[in-house]
């Protein structure tokens, strides 16, 4: 597993979302954000996160999806409770992920992160499985970008964001990667 020079990854599957553009001139990919998701909230499986990071979500499927209408999201990967990562952007594009967002005083997160979905929730364990490929993929992108520093979605917009949420095991996940 290695990106080209666009960044998409070798090894993983690839379904491409329209939700990126180029990250601001001189940005160097610097930080890691671990989110997660599942639609509707609570329950796995299924095409629903592949067709809202693609646009193409019947938001008239289920109540909690027409909030969903305008917006216009994606990370760079999704790792599935199974261990499947899709990757939806290239590295080298900046995905719409974190929208307003800091680390360390430094604004627009997006500019200069890779966003990492985890399919799961803040009320549920997540799958050996996702940890280890979590941890694959980290240390293949620390191999290929300048990665400093590993923040949760909660860590850079706090009080708007929760994820990944209180049963995300940083220390098993950081102890896998290393």
């Amino acid at each position: 597993m290695k990106p080209n020079e666009q960044g998409w990854f070798s090894g993983v599957r690839r379904i491409a979302s329209p939700n990126h553009d180029a990250r601001t001139p001189g940005s160097e990919i610097s930080l890691l954000v671990i989110h997660n998701i599942s639609l509707p909230p609570d329950e796995f499986g299924g095409s629903r996160i592949c067709e809202f990071f693609t646009n193409t979500l019947d938001c008239s499927a289920h109540p909690y999806f027409e909030r969903l209408r305008e917006l216009h999201v994606s990370a760079h990967f999704l790792i599935r409770r199974t261990g499947e990562i899709i990757q939806f952007v290239p590295c080298q594009r900046r995905a719409w992920h974190a929208g307003v967002s800091e680390w360390q005083g430094r604004s627009r997160c997006n500019d200069y992160s890779i966003g990492i979905e985890l399919e799961g929730s803040d009320f549920v364990a997540f799958d050996p499985s996702q940890y280890r490929a979590l941890a694959r993929l980290t240390r293949q992108l620390k191999r290929h970008y300048p990665i400093r520093h590993i923040v949760g979605h909660s860590d850079i917009a706090p009080g708007r964001k929760t994820d990944p949420g209180p049963f995300f095991d940083w220390a098993h996940y950081i102890n896998l990667a290393d």
